[in-house]
C-alpha cells in the first residue's frame, strides 16, 4: 500500500507537473490523514473491506483533482488568465465531483445500514473517506493554487510530455457500441453458463463450515492432506496452500450443523488424527494445537445465509437508490437506466469470472466476505466514472440544445477521455501494487477489483453511455421529426 501510495504520487508529479501536481499530492496525504485519524478515534478495525475503501477513497480523491485540473486547462486553453482560470476550473468542476461522490455516497449510507460484518465496515471506510476527499480536493488545492497564483503566473498544470495527451480525441464511441454490445453479451453469456453449470467456490462465509490453518514441517501435496482426511470426516475437505507449499488451508463442513463443546472438540481431535501420518513423528496432540495449528474458525449456516441476504439486499437498495438520484438529478430516467445496466453488467462479469477462472489461475478465486467488499468497490468506482461522463452531456446540452444529441455524447466522452485514463491507471496502480506485493491471502480480493475497474472503465464509454443514448434516442427523432413537419 505504502509503495502504491508513493507511485500514486510520482504520477501526480509527472502528469501535472511539480506546481499542480504538488498541490494534489499534499490533498492525498491530508485526505488519508484525516482518514486513518477519524478510523482511529472511533476504534475501527481495519480488514480486507476497510482497505478496499481506501482504495477508492483514493482513487475518488485523485480523481476529483483530475477533474478540477482538466477544467482549469480548458479555461486556459480558452485565454483566461491563471487565476481566473483557477476560479472558473474550480466552478465548472464543482457539479461532477458533487454528483459522482453523491451517489457513491448514498451508495455507502445505503450498504451501512442494510449490510452486515464486511459491508458494514466497507461502508464506513467509504462514508469517511469521501467526506474527507471531498475537503481536501475542494479546499487543501484550491489554497495551494490561489496562494501560489498570487505569487506567480508560471503555475504550470500539464508537462511538455503530457500536454497533448488524450486531448482533442475524435474516437467515435456511439458508432462502435453494437461491436461492444456483442462483445459484453457474449461474455455475459459465458459467465450466466459458467455460474449455472460450475457456480462458485464459496468460502465458509456462505456455507458455514470449519476452517484451520496448519502448518508443516515439510512441503505438502494439497490432494495428499484431503485424501488423509477424507477418511477421517467422511468426504474430502477443501484443501489449499496458503503462502508456501507447508502452509495450508483446511475447510470442512463435518458436523457444522451441530453445536456445542463436545462436536467441536471432536472435529479437533479427527484433525490431528487425520493428519497423524504426515505431522513429524511423536507429535502429540496439545504440539499439534501449539506448534502446527495456526489459526481456526467457526461460521454457522444460518450466519452464512443472514450475510448472504445482507449483501443482495443491500446492493440492491444501492442499485435503486443510484437510478432514482441520477433519474431526478439528470432529469431524464434514461441515464438511470443506463447507469444502472452498466453496474449491472461488471457486477456480473465480475462474479462470472470468478467462476469461469476457478481452478484455472495460480492463486484461489473463494468467494467470501473479501468478495463482497471487492465487488462493491466495482459498483462505487463505476458509478463514479459514469456520472462524470453523464454530467459533462448535461452541460453541453445547457450550453447547445438545439445540437445533434448523437454528436453531443460522443464529444463529451472523448472531452473527458483524459480524466478517465488519469482516474483509472492511478487506481489501477494502487490495486495492482497490492495485487503483487499483498501476498496471496488478499489475492483473489485485488484481482476482483483489479477486473472490476477494467470493465468499469470499459463500460461507462462503451455500455452505459450508449445505452443511456439509446434508449432517448426514440424521443429524440420523435421530437426532430416534429419539429420538421412543423416546420
Amino acid at each position: 500500500f505504502v509503495i502504491a501510495f508513493g507511485l500514486v504520487l510520482i504520477y501526480m508529479l509527472f502528469f501535472y507537473s511539480k506546481g499542480a501536481g504538488l498541490a494534489a499530492d499534499i490533498a492525498l496525504f491530508t485526505n488519508l490523514f484525516f482518514l486513518f485519524g477519524v478510523l482511529a478515534s472511533i476504534g475501527a478495525v481495519l480488514t480486507l473491506p476497510g482497505i478496499a475503501g481506501i482504495v477508492l477513497t483514493m482513487g475518488m480523491s485523485v480523481d476529483a483533482n483530475v477533474l478540477i485540473y482538466e477544467r482549469i486547462q480548458e479555461e486556459l486553453r480558452a485565454g483566461k488568465g491563471l487565476r481566473l482560470a483557477i476560479k472558473e476550473g474550480y466552478k465548472q468542476a464543482y457539479s461532477a465531483i458533487i454528483d459522482g461522490n453523491v451517489t457513491t455516497l448514498l451508495t455507502g449510507f445505503i450498504l451501512y445500514y442494510f449490510g452486515e460484518g464486511p459491508i458494514k465496515g466497507f461502508a464506513t471506510t467509504l462514508i469517511i473517506g469521501i467526506l474527507s476527499s471531498l475537503f481536501t480536493a475542494i479546499f487543501i488545492t484550491r489554497l495551494i493554487l490561489e496562494r501560489a497564483a498570487s505569487k506567480s503566473d508560471n503555475v504550470t498544470f500539464t508537462t511538455p510530455l503530457t500536454a497533448n495527451w488524450l486531448r482533442n480525441t475524435k474516437f467515435p464511441f456511439l458508432q462502435k457500441r453494437k461491436i461492444s454490445y456483442t462483445i459484453s453479451g457474449i461474455v455475459i453469456v459465458l459467465c450466466f453458463v459458467s455460474l449455472f453449470t460450475r457456480g462458485l467456490d464459496k468460502g465458509i462465509d456462505f456455507v458455514g463450515g470449519r476452517t484451520y490453518t496448519v502448518t508443516f514441517a515439510q512441503d505438502v501435496q494439497v490432494g495428499d492432506v484431503a485424501e488423509k482426511l477424507a477418511k477421517v470426516y467422511g468426504s474430502a475437505p477443501e484443501v489449499k496452500t496458503v503462502g508456501t507449499a507447508n502452509n495450508v488451508k483446511i475447510t470442512t463442513k463435518y458436523r457444522i450443523a451441530e453445536t456445542g463443546a463436545e462436536v467441536d472438540a471432536n472435529v479437533d481431535s479427527l484433525l490431528y488424527i487425520g493428519l497423524q501420518e504426515i505431522l513429524p513423528a511423536g507429535t502429540d496432540y496439545e504440539t499439534f494445537r501449539s506448534v502446527n495449528l495456526q489459526q481456526t474458525q467457526k461460521i454457522g449456516p444460518a450466519v452464512a445465509e443472514d450475510m448472504t441476504r445482507a449483501a443482495v439486499w443491500s446492493v440492491l437498495f444501492a442499485l435503486i437508490g443510484i437510478f432514482i438520484y441520477i433519474m431526478v438529478r439528470f432529469s431524464r430516467w434514461q441515464y438511470g437506466a443506463g447507469a444502472v445496466v452498466g453496474l449491472a453488467h461488471n457486477t456480473i462479469i465480475v462474479i462470472g469470472a470468478f467462476s469461469l477462472f476457478a481452478g484455472l489461475l495460480p492463486f484461489s478465486l473463494e468467494v467470501d466476505q473479501s468478495f463482497i467488499a471487492a465487488v462493491l468497490t466495482v459498483v462505487g468506482y463505476t458509478i463514479n466514472d459514469t456520472v462524470v461522463v453523464f454530467d459533462r452531456i448535461r452541460e453541453t446540452i445547457a450550453l447547445y440544445p438545439k445540437r445533434d444529441r448523437y454528436q453531443v455524447i460522443n464529444d463529451a466522452l472523448n472531452s473527458t477521455l483524459c480524466r478517465t485514463f488519469n482516474t483509472s491507471l492511478t487506481t489501477l496502480v494502487v490495486v495492482l501494487c497490492i495485487f503483487i506485493l499483498g501476498g496471496s491471502t488478499i489475492r483473489s480480493f485485488t484481482f476482483a477489483i483489479l477486473l472490476g475497474i477494467i470493465i468499469g472503465t470499459y463500460s461507462t464509454l462503451f455500455v452505459a453511455t450508449p445505452i443511456a443514448y439509446e434508449l432517448q434516442k426514440k424521443k429524440i427523432n420523435k421530437k426532430a421529426a416534429a419539429e420538421k413537419a412543423g416546420k
